[in-house]
């Protein structure tokens, strides 16, 4: 009987580690980061507490969007680049961006766009090309989340426009 207290105590003892698991427990700076992330489930608990249990790769949380009533966008700082990872109502990471640099002169964006003069459907993230003083921006590089399948699918910046009022303060937004 105390052989099997003892398999018990221990299997509990490892099945609550693994339920502490959360999306940045296999990253390793140097390492493939989307692929250590994505199928992982977030902890969903306070960013700060995050960022402290994570300060050996640099975890900083950079914010989110909620693309719809099941999927959301967070941002975060790994390793010194820019992550966003696309979860589930369910929390789990479905995918992961390395978001490409930006600044003032070079924003992140996130919204809707337009092609030809047309609103597209959609939300899309990317990096516009030089901050315009136009409504309008042209774009460097995009990406379309697929709400569906829960996925950033590059599309072709040539001809793509996106509004200043998707571009966050931190990077000249209003």
């Amino acid at each position: 009987m105390r052989k099997w207290a003892w398999w018990l105590a221990l299997a509990i003892v490892a099945s609550s580690g693994a339920a502490m698991a959360d999306e940045f427990q296999k990253v390793q700076c140097g390492g493939d980061i989307p692929k250590a992330v994505i199928g992982q489930r977030s902890a969903n608990g306070p960013v700060a507490a995050t960022e402290k249990k994570y300060s050996g790769i640099g975890l900083k949380g950079l914010g989110g969007d909620e693309i719809s009533d099941s999927l959301s966008s967070v941002n975060w700082l790994i390793c010194g680049a820019e992550y966003i990872l696309l979860i589930d109502h369910g929390g789990m990471v479905r995918d992961v961006l390395a978001f490409p640099n930006h600044s003032r002169t070079s924003p992140a964006f996130s919204g809707t766009c337009r092609y030809g003069g047309k609103d597209l459907p959609g939300v899309y993230v990317g990096v516009l090309d030089g901050l315009k003083h136009d409504d309008f921006i042209p774009v460097r590089f995009a990406w379309k989340i697929d709400q569906k399948q829960a996925k950033f699918i590059n599309v072709p910046g040539e001809g793509l426009l996106c509004p200043r009022s998707g571009i966050p303060t931190s990077d000249g937004g209003r």
